[in-house]
């Protein structure tokens, strides 16, 4: 037996059929919405004078969590 699972995307802003989702980040936040073609080239125009002068975010170094003094003493004390 075959399951079949349609995904239909829904316009976030006029609910009529969404042709693609929109991925962008505000304020060091991610957000996605979910538009048509019409309203996906509004929302580019919108932000096209803005992202002429921004630049773009590099992925940066990510840090790997350390571990506090406390609990590097213990774990010395527990190896010795």
């Amino acid at each position: 037996m075959a399951t079949r699972i349609t995904v239909e995307l829904q316009d976030d802003i006029d609910g009529g059929p969404a042709d693609e989702t929109v991925r962008f980040g505000l304020d060091g936040r991610d957000y996605e919405i979910d538009l048509s073609k019409a309203n996906a080239r509004a929302f580019r125009r919108q932000l096209a004078s803005f992202l002429v002068h921004a630049r773009r975010a590099g992925q940066g170094r990510r840090r790997r969590p350390g571990h506090a003094p406390a609990s590097r003493q213990r774990s010395d004390g527990i190896r010795a």
